[in-house]
């Protein structure tokens, strides 16, 4: 199962997550976030980082800054978290992974339709975009996000106690978490290092296409 740990602020714990195994290291580069990182910070840290994937999420931001950015960080793939159409998304100069929100009218068709090499399902918060750390219902969701025919990352509300219901009911090509490895809104050490050795005790998700 892949695991994607969003929000990092520093180098050092950017480097630990890699060290433990995590395979995307995330990026926030939406101004209204607690976890905003500045580009040229961030493009210090992906300069360190070896083997995990580079992430840059970003909310309905100017597709030439995004691609600005892409360049800037050496971004493998771009998270589009707000409402970007297909036609924006198509002007991505990398991957992409496209946010959905369960519950905001989601629908498996519009998520195979979107042109995205990823799609992450989160849960959904009236007047929030993501980033809750509050999970949705599971089990209802889980036969629609079955028809998702690309592979999916779950978020919202996952901790290293819910980690494994996570994989038993979606069976996920990964995972997407943040909050709960954080202490007074910044990243820790040890609760990143906890989380990765219970995320490779447990089966692999679905193989990306």
């Amino acid at each position: 199962m892949k695991v994607k740990i969003c929000g990092m602020k520093s180098l050092l714990t950017a480097k630990v997550a890699e060290e433990a195994g995590a395979d995307f290291i995330g990026f926030i580069f939406w101004p209204e976030s607690h976890r905003y990182i500045e580009p040229e910070h961030a493009a210090v840290i992906s300069s360190q980082l070896q083997h995990s994937w580079k992430t840059g999420v970003f909310v309905d931001e100017d597709i030439e800054k995004v691609n600005e950015i892409v360049r800037q960080v050496h971004l493998d793939f771009v998270q589009l978290h707000g409402h970007e159409n297909a036609a924006y998304a198509r002007k991505v100069q990398c991957s992409v992974i496209k946010a959905f929100r369960y519950g905001d009218n989601f629908s498996a068709e519009a998520a195979n339709e979107y042109p995205a090499e990823l799609i992450l399902i989160d849960a959904f918060r009236p007047g929030k975009l993501g980033g809750t750390g509050e999970s949705f219902d599971w089990r209802s969701a889980a036969e629609e996000i079955a028809k998702v025919e690309k592979p999916v990352l779950i978020a919202g509300g996952i901790n290293i106690d819910n980690l494994q219901t996570v994989l038993r009911t979606f069976h996920p090509y990964g995972v997407d978490v943040s909050g709960s490895l954080e202490v007074d809104e910044e990243k820790s050490i040890s609760k990143i290092q906890a989380f990765m050795r219970r995320a490779r005790s447990l089966p692999r998700g679905r193989k990306r296409q």
